[in-house]
């Protein structure tokens, strides 16, 4: 177009670049919008238009401050107030479910590190000394190593005057002696390694029930059997109700060892709990102390009974009394070191397919109820009367090992302040 009006007229532009000077500045200007409202000049007599909202300057956002480590603190704040030791914290953190993975959120390599920080961030008044005694192994005693003998001597001597007296005599001999061992073996585990220190009873009644079937379960067993008992015990292990008297004097001689099994277990485990720097590696050393433990007492156990019953001339009863002894040292470990469900449910569970057992038989005299006593009956028939007890035992103490290599393996199993040994 020619003309001089034509050059006010617009034109479309003739290639993606600026045409003039002015859209050489708007193409900058759509390029680089920060800086467009400074490289534009004002046009004469108009307002600067007023900036958007968006564009205003916001004041820098206010940090909260959040801290993770410092709200962890929060949420375990006991544990932290009475910890002396950062073992004590590492150890609680793992009983509430606190792993490596979980301390690598809070930017700690391990539990261990992580519970360090935090025993460190505590206020404490360097002038006022602790109150409670310092994160160290538990010491042996001489007052409860030598309880944990009383038990054992006074059933021999109660063993030794069954077989001394006869009669009414012998009967008050035994009633005596199975109080006598009762009142000592309340004593041996009321303090030491066994003792439990929380408010928690342990199955005492259930675990009576088991000494007791030791005692007069196989013989009342086989003598069901057989369609009797035609009377009561006589104390002797050739009458028409048998009494075993070498499992229970061997379980009640075992009582020391196994005092000093769980003070060994106690005492190791603590100190391999202080050289460990991570809960994997301490799970892992903790294992094999703990198993090695339980197969020296069953070591142990296996040499009072061989030497029981060649003292006492009896049947030594192996199956049944090792297990026992395996599933009641199982049993109490888990108890002192604060598991007290799985004992509890596994020794009811023994104890009832005992009575189960003995119940059976009985009910099978009456009318048509004669199918009740085939599976027992089929047991004593292949592998004797103390078939029972072993399976009943075994799977019981074959089922707490296997919760003990869970539970006993933890850090907060051995971090306790509380033991009053």
């Amino acid at each position: 177009m020619s003309g001089v009006g034509g050059l006010d007229r617009p034109g479309a532009p003739a290639g993606p670049g600026a045409w003039d000077e002015r859209s050489q500045e708007w193409l900058a200007a759509e390029t680089d919008p920060g800086e467009s409202r400074a490289a534009t000049p004002p046009i004469p007599g108009r307002q600067p238009a007023a900036p958007h909202t968006t564009d205003r300057r916001q004041p820098p956002a206010r940090r909260t401050g959040a801290d993770p480590v410092k709200a962890l603190m929060h949420r375990h704040r006991e544990l932290c107030a009475r910890a002396v030791d950062p073992l004590e914290i590492a150890a609680g953190l793992e009983a509430h479910g606190v792993t490596d993975r979980t301390a690598a959120r809070f930017l700690h390599r391990d539990v261990f590190s992580l519970a360090e920080e935090m025993y460190a961030r505590v206020p404490r008044d360097a002038e006022t000394p602790s109150g409670r005694p310092p994160f160290t192994a538990p010491r042996a005693r001489a007052d409860w190593a030598l309880l944990t003998l009383l038990p054992g001597a006074l059933c021999a001597a109660a063993v030794t005057g069954l077989h001394l007296t006869h009669g009414h005599s012998r009967l008050m001999v035994a009633a005596a002696g199975c109080l006598a061992v009762a009142l000592a073996l309340r004593a041996a585990v009321a303090r030491g390694p066994l003792a439990v220190t929380d408010r928690t009873r342990p199955p005492v009644a259930r675990t009576c029930w088991l000494i007791a079937y030791a005692l007069l379960g196989d013989g009342l067993l086989n003598a069901a059997a057989t369609g009797g008992p035609d009377a009561l015990p006589t104390g002797t292990t050739d009458g028409p109700w048998p009494l075993a008297t070498t499992p229970v004097l061997v379980l009640a001689l075992s009582c020391a060892p196994a005092a000093w099994c769980a003070h060994l277990l106690a005492v190791r485990a603590r100190r391999k709990l202080s050289a460990s720097r991570a809960l994997e590696d301490f799970a892992t050393s903790a294992r094999p102390l703990l198993l090695g433990t339980f197969t020296l007492y069953l070591c142990v156990l296996t040499a009072l009974l061989t030497l029981t019953a060649t003292a006492l001339n009896e049947p030594a009863a192996y199956p049944q009394t090792l297990t026992l002894g395996a599933l009641l040292l199982l049993s109490r470990l888990l108890t002192t070191h604060g598991f007290t469900h799985a004992p509890a449910l596994v020794l009811t569970a023994t104890a009832t397919a005992e009575a189960t057992a003995l119940c059976s038989l009985f009910a099978s005299r009456l009318p048509g109820c004669a199918w009740l006593a085939t599976p027992v009956q089929a047991l004593i028939d292949t592998w004797g009367p103390g078939s029972i007890p072993t399976a009943a035992c075994g799977a019981g103490a074959l089922t707490l090992l296997l919760h003990a290599t869970r539970t006993l393996t933890r850090a907060s199993a051995y971090a306790r302040q509380d033991q009053p040994w």
